[in-house]
């Protein structure tokens, strides 16, 4: 099992303090996406395993991967600016975490990471059009 430590760069990256290895890691990332995938929605899902993908990626260098596990790291904290348990607008802030994240990598998301993203949305949700996320 890879930690999320592995990725921030010299523990100086703009969330490092989240993610401690003890609570983040791949598990912790997938236990979240698995639990909460139906109630927030498949564009939130997908923009994470984006970024999930590119934090995997061999390619991403790593200043992508600290923005990368900045807004992941957000993703599966417990305690968020609006909570997840509220009803329609409780996923907004993950999702602005995560499009943000998104804009400032994109040149990381290769097509092979918007495979592995689709396939996985596909096998949790159906078929999914990408261009509902643009």
């Amino acid at each position: 099992m890879r930690d999320y430590k592995d990725f921030v760069v010299d523990g100086t990256a703009d969330g490092a303090e989240y993610a401690n290895p003890a609570n983040y890691s791949d598990d912790a990332f997938w236990a979240k996406v698995k639990r909460f995938a139906k109630k927030a929605g498949a564009k939130v899902i997908y923009f994470a395993l984006l970024l999930y993908y590119a934090l995997s990626s061999p390619k991403t260098p790593k200043w992508a991967k600290t923005v990368i596990i900045s807004a992941l790291a957000y993703f599966i904290c417990p305690i968020d600016l609006i909570p997840d348990t509220i009803p329609i607008v409780g996923f907004t802030d993950d999702l602005a975490a995560l499009a943000a994240a998104l804009k400032a990598v994109d040149t990381c998301i290769t097509s092979d990471v918007k495979a592995n993203a689709k396939a996985k949305l596909c096998e949790w949700f159906g078929y999914v059009d990408e261009a509902e996320f643009a």
